[in-house]
């Protein structure tokens, strides 16, 4: 646990030297109001982390997150344009993203197809049936509702719902992993699988709930982003799946599983946000923005292999001793 505060805290002052480093040129950009905006920019980046991050906890990935946001967004879209009025899309599109995900665990549960090849294939049919559904075709702002574009931007005690919905699913993640069982088999399935399943653990169960709360954040996402930014079109989100997986492993989630934090996963996120929203103002190439970002994941990839690396001479030692 000391080892995770201890992470957060290197984060967190990363977050502040990087602030710092962009107030000396735009000093606007500390503002308090800037602030809230960047951090509506990243509750996207977010709520997706938050949904990987679980996945990953059980030494699984998903990669095919952004792809059921897009679909999920282009449903969305399309029902709102059938006349169905939001308080019915939103719960349709949830339950469309956990059906999403469900698919992805039931293969990975019953089948023991390896994650990273189950969601690419899901990635690849989810745009596919974007494109199956509209033939291609875009829906812009005007084909949409304006209740429907107005939900996420609407201005509550200074914050859009965008954000405030964030705040919602970060407290709900900080309860879901401190303080239920199921929040403890996600530790206890990617710490060690062997052990879990001897204190009456589903492995398979585990990962599948898992999978099942990163599609249903993909589909609240893929309404919020298509309402926000009201276009929707089959590459809607492209790549952005990478930018997850890069928040999560920021954050220090472990790849291997079953170590990390809600709160490093959130400052991950925002870390990855300040950079996109800082850069081009001050005038940063955004091939500069996908170097720091390159370079954030390998440092962070390469402080977590060092942190967990067995000390070997120590264990020759004792067994010296021993003898």
């Amino acid at each position: 646990m000391n080892l995770l505060k201890s992470r957060e805290a290197i984060l967190g002052l990363a977050i502040l030297v990087l602030l710092a480093v962009i107030a000396t040129r735009f000093p606007a950009f500390v503002r308090p109001d800037n602030l809230a905006r960047v951090f509506t920019d990243t509750s996207p980046l977010m709520l997706l982390a938050l949904g990987q991050m679980v996945v990953i906890l059980t030494k699984c990935i998903d990669l095919s997150v952004a792809a059921n946001l897009a679909l999920c967004g282009m449903i969305a879209a399309l029902m709102d344009g059938a006349g169905v009025p939001l308080v019915v899309i939103l719960p349709m599109v949830i339950a469309l993203g956990a059906v999403l995900g469900a698919v992805n665990g039931v293969l990975v549960w019953l089948l023991g197809i390896p994650s990273i090849v189950v969601t690419l294939g899901t990635m690849t049919i989810y745009r596919g049936t974007i494109f199956l559904l509209t033939d291609g075709a875009w829906i812009n702002a005007h084909q949409m509702s304006d209740a429907f574009k107005a939900f996420p931007r609407a201005v509550i005690l200074g914050l859009p719902v965008m954000a405030w919905i964030a705040v919602a699913v970060i407290a709900g993640f900080v309860l879901l992993l401190s303080r239920t069982a199921l929040g403890r088999a996600f530790y206890a399935v990617g710490g060690n699988p062997h052990a879990a399943v001897y204190t009456g653990i589903s492995v398979g169960r585990t990962q599948f709930a898992a999978f099942v709360i990163a599609g249903a954040l993909a589909g609240l996402t893929g309404y919020l982003w298509v309402a926000r930014y009201a276009v929707a079109y089959v590459d809607i989100a492209g790549g952005f799946e990478l930018d997850v997986v890069a928040a999560c492993v920021i954050g220090g989630i472990a790849i291997a599983g079953g170590a990390g934090s809600v709160a490093g996963c959130v400052m991950g996120a925002l870390f990855l946000g300040i950079i996109k929203n800082a850069l081009p103002v001050v005038g940063i190439s955004p091939f500069w923005q996908m170097a720091i970002s390159g370079s954030a994941i390998l440092i962070a990839i390469a402080f977590n292999a060092r942190t967990n690396r067995a000390p070997g001479r120590i264990i020759l030692k004792q067994a010296e001793h021993r003898a």
